[in-house]
């Protein structure tokens, strides 16, 4: 089939110059132009000397072009079976198809006519019709010639062939009509191109086998499944840290059903590999069509693969139905969770399942060439993708950790790289101590659930709770923790997580904490009641789901192994579910008087012009947050610069009255005193330069 003579073009061009010769020479047909396209005198006298049951010439003399050409049919038959022991595409295709040997006969000859337009014109010939190129059902059964030989029911529904997607034959026409055909792929495969099929689902991949094959070539040409990989190992085999946990209907050798779950995507692939070692692997998500599911199961038949599905859902009964005609190959469907049993295929089926999708040394070994970094926590999938993502093989991995991670989170929160520290962070004694015992759990991890062998129940997870009202300081008390441990923090955006839809909401959530445990960073829940807020009575279906996400948010919260913040104004408004979970917990108040007065003076860096600024009077005079001191620095900057002045106390008293007036707060003389004339203005005097 590569564009010389072989055994199997030889046999087809036999078949079909001996059928060519009946219509001659048997049957008097001459070739016409327009054959097919009307019915003639001649046309309906031939026709009718050839039915059943009437006499005429033509069976003695088609009995004796037959005898004729048997001996060299003979042959080529004998060399054609001799052909399908060897290594050529068909070949191989003939044992990895289970097909006998007139099942290879047939795709033969329907490939022979797809690859050459001579045999066509000689089809349409023998058809005597110029509209039917393509070999019909009836002429299948009239060119082999034999009552032995299956000829049109090779090419029936439930035919190998047909189960294996390499024929098609047309869905409508009398049924003597119906053209039969090779799918493109099949032909550019024989022809002996390796393109993948354009119709398999999108992301579908094809991967090697990780061991040579050790069958003979020649092993069970002809029967059904020969060559074919059994289903390996045995029935309590185990994957990639894990343990094969049942066997379905039968558990016999040969072809069967692989059921892989837990763990993360590439361990499930691993296992799939080390069941089937010797078989290449076509991995792809669920078909969605009769088309793809046609296109995957017609690939993994011309490259000897198991099919891989991931989903997190079984197949419906059409896929099932599909997965159960196939029985030649392999299959494994790949879940994150259990599948219902009522949804398995059925055809014998094992499973197994992936306790730990982390990466072990070896994977470190393997893929990096060094031995486990203890900062990062990563499955194997996420180690590959580190390793692609590295710049510069020697240098640090925390740059290509947080690349992976960040693609991820950056949709559903906000990065925020810390540059402020301990210095920077104005508390209360005992508020700070517990701060800094906040990031040496984080930091301690190792020593504490590693080489003392504390249990890491319910993981070895830090989750924060910071509440106090806004501008307390909450935000930069978690970027100063997050910069001493040399982490990213990531603010989740709620307005992009919490979703009307039901559902939606854990899906994104689910989304963050992957990502965030790829990357060990710092994950930041401001306005946490909004997620973690207490559960409420039951009124309707939207209370119902809304408890829900409380119940699933908890569940992951207590699996994630990193560093959780989460932000309040009232700490009564979380959930207790939630608070018993609580590593640390930091009550922000409104700073005192002197750490007003300390907050004032970093508030102004070193290099800004001030002048006469009285901060002992300001940081008694207004009870207020860190957050507003900052504001107020800052307008008073500007209204100093637009006037081309220092920074006076004049317009610190203006950025402070500024603040009062967002906030809806009353401007008193006792708390401006001598500066109460300047704020309670109808109107300000206009700045000059």
């Amino acid at each position: 089939m590569t564009g010389h003579p072989d055994a199997a073009t030889v046999l087809a061009d036999l078949l079909l110059q001996r059928e060519a010769l009946v219509c001659r020479l048997a049957e008097g047909r001459p070739p016409r132009d327009f054959a097919g396209m009307y019915v003639g005198p001649e046309d309906l006298d031939r026709i009718l000397t050839s039915l059943p049951g009437l006499d005429g010439p033509t069976p003695l003399l088609t009995a004796e072009v037959r005898k004729r050409t048997d001996p060299d049919l003979k042959r080529a038959r004998a060399e054609f079976l001799s052909m399908l022991d060897g290594d050529v595409p068909l070949a191989v295709l003939t044992r990895t198809a289970g097909l006998a040997v007139p099942d290879a006969e047939v795709l033969a000859v329907l490939a022979a006519v797809e690859t050459s337009p001579a045999r066509q014109r000689l089809v349409a010939y023998v058809q005597d019709s110029v509209q039917q190129p393509l070999l019909t059902v009836a002429t299948l059964a009239r060119i082999f010639a034999d009552p032995d030989h299956p000829a049109d029911r090779c090419v029936a529904p439930g035919s190998p062939l047909r189960r294996a997607e390499l024929v098609e034959v047309a869905a409508d026409g009398p049924w003597a009509t119906r053209s039969c055909g090779l799918p493109a792929r099949v032909v550019w495969h024989l022809r002996g191109d390796g393109s993948a099929d354009a119709g398999l689902p999108p992301g579908s991949a094809r991967l090697p086998a990780s061991r040579q094959r050790t069958t003979t070539a020649g092993a069970g040409a002809g029967t059904p499944g020969g060559g074919g990989s059994p289903a390996g190992a045995p029935a309590g085999a185990a994957g990639v840290n894990g343990t094969a946990v049942g066997t379905g209907v039968g558990g016999s050798a040969g072809p069967g059903l692989l059921l892989v779950h837990g763990g993360d995507r590439e361990s499930r692939r691993r296992t799939v590999e080390r069941h089937w070692p010797d078989q290449g692997r076509l991995i792809c998500p669920m078909p969605e069509t009769g088309l793809q599911w046609a296109a995957v199961v017609r690939e993994a038949t011309l490259g000897d693969l198991v099919v891989v599905l991931q989903s997190t859902a079984a197949p419906d009964a059409a896929g099932a139905d599909v997965m159960v005609r196939s029985t030649h190959l392999n299959w494994a469907l790949s879940s994150p969770g259990e599948l219902p049993l009522e949804s398995v295929p059925a055809r014998p089926w094992r499973e197994i399942r992936v306790a730990s999708g982390e990466a072990g040394p070896e994977d470190w070994r393997e893929v990096l060439g060094t031995e486990p970094d203890p900062a990062y926590r990563l499955t194997r999938g996420q180690l590959r993708l580190v390793a692609a993502a590295r710049q510069d093989t020697t240098g640090p991995l925390g740059p290509a950790v947080r690349r992976l991670a960040g693609g991820y989170l950056d949709r559903l929160a906000v990065r925020i790289r810390p540059r402020r520290g301990w210095d920077d962070l104005v508390l209360p004694g005992d508020d700070l101590r517990q701060l800094r015992e906040l990031a040496a759990r984080h930091r301690r991890r190792g020593t504490v659930y590693g080489d003392w062998r504390f249990p890491p129940v319910p993981s070895t997870g830090v989750v924060a709770l910071f509440s106090g009202a806004s501008g307390t300081g909450k935000t930069l008390a978690a970027e100063v923790v997050a910069g001493d441990l040399g982490l990213d923090l990531y603010k989740v955006d709620l307005a992009s997580v919490v979703s009307k839809y039901i559902g939606e909401t854990e899906k994104n959530l689910e989304r963050i904490f992957v990502a965030a445990g790829a990357g060990d960073l710092v994950l930041f829940f401001d306005e946490a009641d909004a997620l973690f807020g207490k559960r409420s009575e039951v009124s309707d279906a939207r209370d119902r789901y809304a408890n829900i996400e409380v119940a699933y948010l908890l569940q992951r919260l207590e699996s994630y192994d990193g560093l959780v913040v989460l932000a309040t104004n009232l700490q009564r408004n979380i959930d207790q579910a939630f608070l018993r979970r609580i590593s640390v917990a930091v009550d922000f108040v409104l700073p005192e008087e002197p750490q007003r007065r300390a907050i004032w003076a970093r508030s102004f860096p070193p290099t800004a012009p001030v002048a006469d600024l009285d901060l002992d009077f300001v940081a008694r005079q207004f009870k207020i947050s860190g957050g507003l001191i900052h504001n107020a620095a800052l307008g008073a900057a500007f209204l100093a610069a637009e006037e081309g002045d220092v920074i006076t106390m004049r317009h610190v008293i203006l950025a402070i009255k500024r603040e009062f007036q967002k906030l809806g707060r009353l401007r008193t003389e006792a708390e401006f005193e001598r500066y109460f004339e300047l704020v309670n203005r109808d109107a300000d005097a206009a700045p000059t330069r």
